[in-house]
């Protein structure tokens, strides 16, 4: 039986798409990686990561903000550090009645003239041991108050919100 020439043309045709095999529309994939990559961009910078000691163990909470750059007091069982500089032994600002740390006080000051771009807010997060006693964490924070940093927040694990 003789084929019409536009049956033999169509058959061409789909045995030529089948020859090829699949094609991938680069203009849609480019699309997904460009939306990919900005997505990822916006999300990556958006949050603020505390360094966590590996001798502090942070009681937890449901905390509701997330933290913002800030001076980060860490106090564990031994030393008072300021960004990371040990400041004040434990045991020697617990001494004396005064109801603020000397050594700490000074370092927050000079903080304040040399850190510039951190404490313009003038906050302070506390990332404080959860077996440190409430004395000397009063004093951490009446010390803070003292050198005019009245932002004061607390660094915690996040827990679940319960409800």
């Amino acid at each position: 039986m003789k084929v019409s020439r536009r049956a033999r043309r169509m058959q061409e045709h789909h045995l030529r798409g089948s020859r090829r095999g699949a094609a991938l529309n680069m203009v849609s994939l480019m699309d997904i990686f460009t939306i990919l990559v900005f997505f990822l961009l916006v999300n990556a910078t958006s949050t603020e990561v505390l360094p966590s000691p590996k001798n502090i163990t942070l009681p937890e909470a449901t905390a509701e903000k997330l933290p913002v750059r800030n001076l980060v007091i860490a106090v564990d069982d031994r030393v008072i550090r300021l960004q990371g500089k040990a400041i004040v032994s434990v045991k020697d600002a617990l001494k004396g009645d005064k109801s603020s740390i000397r050594p700490l006080f000074n370092a927050l000051r000079r903080a304040a003239v040399t850190v510039k771009d951190i404490t313009d807010k003038k906050g302070v997060t506390i990332m404080g041991d959860q077996e440190i006693p409430y004395h000397l964490l009063k004093k951490i924070m009446l010390t803070c108050a003292g050198a005019n940093y009245t932002n004061i927040s607390f660094a915690v694990n996040q827990k679940a919100a319960e409800g």
